[in-house]
């Protein structure tokens, strides 16, 4: 018999497509609709604002408007990048961060990892429970109990030192603790939260990988590193590829909880900067200027990072 020749389909025209399109749409109505309310969000709080960016090149004055300032280019840029202040911020932040890439960002990992192995239900749901607990308290909170533990007047940790015939310790006026004491207060409000990813990823991994590990006589510890690691390699990659977009993204209570005037020299990052420049000292233009600059180098640091994992095989975020 001859092999019948296959017949190439004819391209849609745009009407088809249109109606394609229409009736997936329709199909999944229910799903759109749900995240319509996000969508929203986005566009009101995330998009529209963007076009208040354009004062990052104006001198801008309040009561003439956006519209009405004068245009005066990259001048607020300049002053930025030529400023003493800029690099003591620029070294700050990056310090703050680095910590979080290289002692918080595998904490999760290894959590969720330990929580896995563990057999009894009970104790494995009481021990996520205590860990997600601090979550849900605010950075006031987390920065007051580390500040009644730690002040020199009455403080648990120097009454202790003292104890033990040691000289007290001011952990909240010294330069050298400010970053020890804000990567622990990271560690410890947020590790317990970041394994939830990671625990769903891992209960998505086919069991019977580990049957036939377990029947080729694996251990629990090669079982954990040759299936559930790789498993789970992908998602870790994707959550790092976010981290790095936020590199020069902090978060302003943490730290501005933190600062003072004797650790301001390692304390002071870009978020706490554009605060005192932009709404205590009225500098608006200026204020909005680091904005655009942090926000252009996340983005550029995310496609980066995007762009490696897809060199690396991995799948990345897009």
């Amino acid at each position: 018999m001859e092999p019948k020749l296959a017949v190439e389909e004819a391209p849609l025209t745009k009407q088809q497509r249109r109606n394609e399109l229409w009736r997936a749409v329709k199909k999944n109505k229910w799903i759109y609709f749900m995240i319509l309310p996000g969508i929203i969000y986005f566009i009101i709080y995330k998009y529209v604002p963007m076009y208040g960016l354009i004062i990052a090149f104006k001198d801008y004055k309040p009561y003439m408007g956006i519209s009405g300032s004068e245009w005066v280019g990259l001048a607020h840029f300049q002053r930025l990048f030529t400023s003493s202040e800029f690099w003591m911020i620029l070294k700050n932040t990056l310090w703050l961060f680095g910590l979080q890439l290289l002692i918080f960002f595998p904490i999760p990992i290894i959590l969720s990892l330990m929580l896995n192995e563990l057999r009894s239900q009970f104790y494995k749901r009481s021990v996520q429970t205590l860990i997600y607990i601090p979550h849900f308290m605010s950075w006031v909170v987390i920065v007051s109990i580390s500040f009644v533990m730690l002040t020199m007047d009455g403080g648990i940790i120097n009454g202790m030192l003292e104890a033990l015939g040691f000289e007290k310790i001011n952990f909240l006026m010294n330069e050298s603790t400010f970053r020890p004491m804000y990567i622990l207060q990271v560690i410890w409000r947020e590790a317990g939260w970041g394994t939830i990813i990671y625990l769903a990823a891992i209960a998505a991994v086919d069991p019977s990988l580990y049957e036939a590990a377990r029947m080729d006589g694996a251990s629990r510890f090669r079982q954990m590193w040759h299936i559930t690691l790789p498993s789970i390699r992908s998602v870790i990659i994707v959550l790092l590829i976010l981290k790095i977009g936020d590199v020069l993204e902090l978060g302003f209570e943490h730290v501005y909880l933190l600062l003072n005037a004797s650790n301001r020299h390692v304390g002071e990052i870009f978020d706490t900067y554009v605060y005192t420049a932009g709404l205590r000292q009225g500098q608006f233009s200026y204020s909005t200027a680091i904005g655009f600059f942090k926000g252009a180098v996340g983005l550029v640091l995310v496609i980066f990072a995007n762009w490696l994992a897809k060199k690396a095989g991995e799948e990345g975020v897009y």
